[in-house]
C-alpha cells in the first residue's frame, strides 16, 4: 500500500522521520503513549478509526499502572497485528486447526522484531523498568502530585524520555511494515 497521499514520493528515511515526529507529537500534545503510536501510523498510511480508538488505555504500563509493557511497544504491536494478525475467521472454538496456529505463530514473529527493537534500545519492555531508567523513579500517574512531577520531569517535552520511545517505537513499526512490503516506499 502507499502512504496518504500528503506522504508520499518521500524516501524511506523522510518517511521514517516523519512517523517519528508524529507520533513524539501526538505524544506531546495528546498523550498515552499507545495511542500515539498507532496515531502515527493511522496518520501516514490509514488505518481504522477504531484501532485508534482501542488503544487508548494500554498505557502507562496498562491502564496506568507501570506493570505492563510500555504502551508504545504495546500500540506499536496492535498497529502490526492489524496487518499481520490472525483473522478472526482462523480462530476455532470446536477443534485445533494447525493453519490457524500457524497463523498466530507467524504474527507472533513479526511483533516479536518491534519486541526485540526495544530490547536492544531501551534493555526493557516494562513501562515501569523503563520508567526507572529515564528517571530514575516512577511515577503513579493517578495521584495529580505525581503527574505533575512526571510532567516537570519531561516526560513530554524532552525527546530523551517517553516522547524519544513513542517516536522510535512508531518509526520502527513503520520501518516493518516497509520491510515486509505492506508500506511502498518511492
Amino acid at each position: 500500500m502507499k502512504p496518504k497521499e500528503r506522504f508520499q514520493n518521500r524516501s524511506r528515511e523522510d518517511l521514517l522521520d516523519a512517523t517519528y515526529d508524529l507520533a513524539a507529537n501526538f505524544e506531546i500534545n495528546s498523550y498515552s503513549c499507545s495511542q500515539c503510536v498507532v496515531a502515527a501510523i493511522h496518520e501516514v498510511i490509514g488505518l481504522e478509526d477504531s484501532l485508534v480508538k482501542a488503544a487508548t488505555s494500554n498505557c502507562g504500563g496498562t491502564a496506568f499502572q507501570l506493570l505492563g509493557a510500555c504502551g508504545g511497544l504495546v500500540g506499536g504491536i496492535m498497529a502490526l497485528d492489524y496487518f499481520f494478525g490472525r483473522p478472526v475467521e482462523r480462530l476455532s472454538y470446536e477443534e485445533i486447526i494447525p493453519e490457524n496456529i500457524t497463523a498466530l505463530f507467524n504474527a507472533q514473529a513479526i511483533a516479536r522484531e518491534l519486541y526485540n527493537k526495544y530490547v536492544e534500545n531501551y534493555g526493557a519492555v516494562n513501562c515501569g523498568v523503563l520508567m526507572n531508567k529515564l528517571y530514575g523513579r516512577m511515577f503513579y500517574f493517578e495521584d495529580p502530585d505525581e503527574f505533575k512531577k512526571f510532567e516537570a520531569a519531561g516526560c513530554h517535552t524532552d525527546p530523551s524520555k517517553c516522547v524519544g520511545i513513542v517516536g522510535n517505537a512508531a518509526r520502527w513499526v513503520m520501518e516493518i511494515l516497509i520491510d515486509k512490503g505492506v508500506v511502498e516506499v518511492d
